[in-house]
């Protein structure tokens, strides 16, 4: 029990990684509100409220975690201001907040035009995508079986623009579809298709 108790005191002292928490507040657009935490180890959670129960959570790829973080130190771990002052539509209140230990740094900004901070962004609406095509997924395969064709082609579509991260995460709903014949033929081919591509594209990557 002393030993349990001197390990617990030890993990609740330990230092905590470094993350980035993003967040994204649209009125009027779909989603209205986007948050989505990366941890140093890859851990990704995903809310679209701030009081989301359900939210989604997987692992990014150990390369484009560095990539990020590496943007984060290029931005000076967002204490460098990012919005340009531009008179632009409105696009969303955007938020970068770096945790580390006690330091947190936070930026806000609605358009920028620094070339680090444009390339942090993109990462971050890419992981929003991908996450709108998993709900978009699970929806068809749960309630919509007559629909899941035209959303694996919305999928299909996303991936071969390289508009997706961490793929690995719709395996489980493309092999319930292809696996399933309650489905339209046409879709289990679909879904049996874009599992191989993903499953290849990650023994490539190993």
């Amino acid at each position: 029990m002393k030993l349990l108790a001197t390990l617990l005191v030890v993990a609740a002292l330990a230092p905590a990684a470094p993350r980035i928490v993003y967040s994204k507040s649209f009125p009027g657009s779909t989603p209205a509100f986007v948050e989505i935490t990366l941890e140093q180890s890859g851990d990704v959670l995903y809310k679209e409220a701030p009081d989301d129960q359900q939210p989604l959570k997987f692992k990014l790829a150990e390369a484009d975690t560095q990539q990020i973080f590496e943007l984060a130190a290029k931005l000076d771990y967002f204490k460098r201001e990012l919005e340009s002052g531009l008179k632009v539509a409105k696009m969303g209140d955007k938020t970068y907040r770096w945790e580390d230990g006690a330091t947190k740094n936070e930026v806000k900004f609605n358009f920028t035009t620094d070339l680090d901070g444009k390339a942090i962004q993109e990462w971050f609406e890419k992981i929003a995508e991908t996450e709108q095509h998993v709900f978009a997924l699970e929806r068809a395969v749960r309630f919509d079986k007559l629909g899941v064709n035209k959303v694996l082609l919305q999928f299909q579509a996303a991936m071969e623009r390289g508009r997706l991260v961490a793929s690995d995460q719709f395996l489980p709903w493309l092999d319930r579809v292809a696996k399933n014949d309650s489905y339209l033929n046409m879709a289990r081919e679909r879904a049996a298709g874009l599992a191989a591509t993903i499953r290849a594209n990650g023994k490539a990557a190993e």
